[in-house]
C-alpha cells in the first residue's frame, strides 16, 4: 500500500520526529511503501497563492506550484499524519498544506450549484493520525471536544474520503512525559498500524 507520511515539526530533536522514525519503521516492516514529506524541512509554503484561490471555481485549479505535493495525495492509499496540537489546532504549516493540496479538481469538486462539493480522493483509504498535545486528556475532551479529531474526520475526510478508515492517537501531556511513557505510545501506534 502506498503511504504518504506528512511530518510538521519544525525542530529536528523533537518528540514529532522521533514518533515519525519508529512509525515510519513499523511501516516498512508492514510492506507499505512510504513517501515522507516533512513540511519544515521541505520548507513548504503555506500561503495560499492569489492565482490557487482565483481558480477555485475555474474550470481548472493552478496546480503549476503544487503538482509534486497535489500527485503525492491522489496516490496515497495511507495518509499518515505526525504533528504537534499547538493551542488545539494544526501547525500553520500543516493548515496550509490543506489549503494548498487539498484543491478542486483533485481532493474535491465543486458541485455546479455551488451545493455541497463532491469528494475525489477515492483512493484514500486510511488515515491514521499522530499528535502530541501539552495539555490533560481530560481539556480536549471535555472542554474543547476534540477540536482536531473534528475538523480531520468530518470536515477533511468527510469531503473528501468519505470511505476512509480513520485512527487518532494523541499523546497527552507531552512537555512532562517519562522514557517509560513514549515507549509505551509507541507501542499503542505499532499497536495501532
Amino acid at each position: 500500500m502506498n503511504c504518504l507520511v506528512v511530518l510538521a515539526h519544525p525542530l529536528e530533536n523533537s518528540l514529532c520526529k522521533h514518533l515519525a522514525e519508529k512509525t515510519i519503521k513499523r511501516l516498512e516492516s508492514k510492506g507499505y511503501t512510504v513517501t515522507v514529506k516533512d513540511l519544515y524541512q521541505e520548507k513548504f509554503d503555506p500561503v495560499l497563492t492569489k492565482g490557487e484561490r482565483e481558480s477555485y471555481y475555474q474550470s481548472q485549479f493552478d496546480q503549476s506550484q503544487i503538482e509534486l505535493d497535489i500527485a503525492q495525495l491522489k496516490q496515497a492509499e495511507s495518509l499518515v499524519l505526525i504533528f504537534p496540537t499547538w493551542w488545539f489546532s494544526f501547525p500553520a504549516i500543516l493548515k496550509g498544506w490543506f489549503d494548498r493540496i487539498w484543491a478542486p479538481g483533485h481532493a474535491y469538486e465543486h458541485a455546479s450549484d455551488y451545493g455541497p462539493i463532491k469528494q475525489s480522493l477515492t483512493n484514500l483509504k486510511e488515515m491514521t493520525v499522530i499528535t502530541t498535545l501539552g495539555s490533560p486528556w481530560w481539556v480536549d475532551f471535555f472542554i474543547l471536544r476534540k477540536p482536531v479529531k473534528k475538523v480531520l474526520k468530518i470536515a477533511l475526510l468527510g469531503a473528501c474520503a468519505k470511505n476512509c478508515n480513520f485512527k487518532m492517537l494523541s499523546l497527552y501531556k507531552s512537555e512532562s512525559l517519562t522514557e517509560a511513557k513514549i515507549a509505551k505510545f509507541v507501542k499503542k501506534i505499532e499497536a495501532r498500524l
